[in-house]
């Protein structure tokens, strides 16, 4: 088990996570359940960290509930990760399938397994007629957001969907929102704004905006898969498809997924895996992400990665060549959460670096640079990190990361830091 901080706290339980339900025979046949969600040793490892990191983030990739509540997708969507699967277990068949027919139901949810029967064993023997029977489904989480649900994290529409035979598992969705999304987060943004104003914006972002950047997207991705070495390709999405319209603009991109897990890796060693992918980014494939947001970053059994690279800039590249996205650029460089932080912080004298000074609203390397030099002192500003990332803000490690970031944004020489 892990504490708060994400510190291994010794001879701590890692069972599964049970949730709100009775303890005895019901509990032993989520076990036998588990048992077959889990045969794979990699999904085995998965379940004893993912129960142990509970405790430091409020999130898991196995929720168990036995005989009684939580049973609705509403209940159990905080305390899920991205991907993770929710099984409910009890001793009435009815009650499993009126919970499976709510997590069937449109949801941030699939319904993987529907309702089905395992015995729980008397004298070591579980065939029948010695097996008292049991009941469960399963289903596993594949959205972000609660359907109908706004955030500022996300901009798209991103969610799991099974992957196209012969494959096997799931894959990542991200798709251009839809008009009436579009609407809603507008009207949530743009207070006071009217209908007309409203609609104007959201048809340029879903006609226009979003499917540029998607398709620069998918581009990227195929560039870096192309020109990284493997072991830093591996941390990066994978194009595995895309929807286009007539015009060859794409509306879906779909890639495999980077799931969350691994670790607890130290914070020094998140934040040095961070600077060495950017190096790599910027010095070997001539690449600026320009949207460094822990948002964007995802902790993995294969180590620290990179998504989102719809922002992203080849070094050189001449955008005054197309108008349209000059303009798109220049007008995310002014009004992105990014820009908007360091020109804060420029104000009030805690970034005097020329270097990262001069690229304020400019597309440049130093953009990257000073989101990652700020980030990588607070690690759970992503909250999908924690359990994932061992920080204690009070740790020698961290004063010492938090005293390096300082460094790094007010040099002792200003001009040549």
């Amino acid at each position: 088990m892990f504490n708060a901080n994400g510190q291994t706290v010794p001879g701590a339980n890692t069972e599964p996570l049970f949730l709100d339900g009775q303890l005895g025979p019901s509990r032993r046949v989520a076990h036998l359940v588990l048992d077959r969600i889990c045969a794979d040793p990699h999904e085995q490892d998965r379940l004893t960290r993912s129960s142990a990191q509970y405790a430091a983030s409020g999130l898991t990739d196995y929720l168990v509930a036995v005989d009684g509540r939580p049973r609705r997708p509403q209940e159990v969507f905080d305390r899920v990760r991205w991907g993770g699967q929710f099984i409910y277990v009890s001793r009435s068949a009815r009650l499993v399938e009126h919970v499976a027919r709510q997590f069937e139901a449109p949801c941030a949810f699939i319904l993987e397994q529907s309702t089905q029967s395992v015995r729980r064993p008397r004298l070591g023997l579980s065939m029948r007629p010695f097996g008292q029977p049991h009941y469960f489904c399963v289903a596993r989480k594949t959205m972000l957001m609660p359907p109908g649900q706004l955030s500022d994290r996300y901009s798209y529409e991103v969610q799991l969907v099974p992957a196209p035979p012969p494959e096997h598992g799931y894959i990542v969705r991200k798709q251009v929102p839809s008009f009436d999304q579009i609407c809603a987060r507008l009207e949530q943004r743009l207070t006071g704004a009217d209908r007309h104003t409203i609609h104007r914006h959201a048809r340029k972002l879903t006609e226009r905006v979003f499917p540029l950047f998607l398709t620069r997207e998918a581009a990227f991705l195929k560039i870096l898969q192309h020109r990284l070495p493997a072991e830093y390709a591996r941390r990066l999405p994978r194009v595995c498809g895309v929807q286009t319209d007539e015009r060859g603009v794409v509306h879906k991109l779909y890639s495999n997924w980077l799931r969350l897990g691994g670790g607890p890796i130290s914070q020094l060693e998140f934040a040095r895996q961070c600077a060495d992918m950017l190096h790599v980014l910027h010095e070997q494939v001539g690449v600026m992400h320009l949207d460094l947001r822990l948002d964007n970053v995802v902790v993995t059994d294969r180590g620290v990665g990179f998504v989102d690279f719809g922002s992203a800039v080849r070094v050189g590249e001449k955008l005054e060549n197309s108008p349209m996205l000059r303009s798109l650029f220049d007008e995310m460089m002014s009004t992105s959460q990014i820009q908007r932080v360091m020109g804060k912080l420029m104000s009030q004298g805690r970034i005097t670096s020329r270097f990262i000074c001069d690229s304020h609203q400019k597309i440049d390397k130093a953009v990257d640079l000073f989101y990652l030099a700020l980030q990588m002192t607070n690690p759970f500003g992503n909250p999908d990190l924690k359990g994932l990332v061992k920080h204690d803000p009070a740790s020698r490690e961290a004063r010492y990361l938090a005293r390096l970031s300082d460094r790094v944004l007010r040099p002792t020489d200003p001009n040549h830091p």
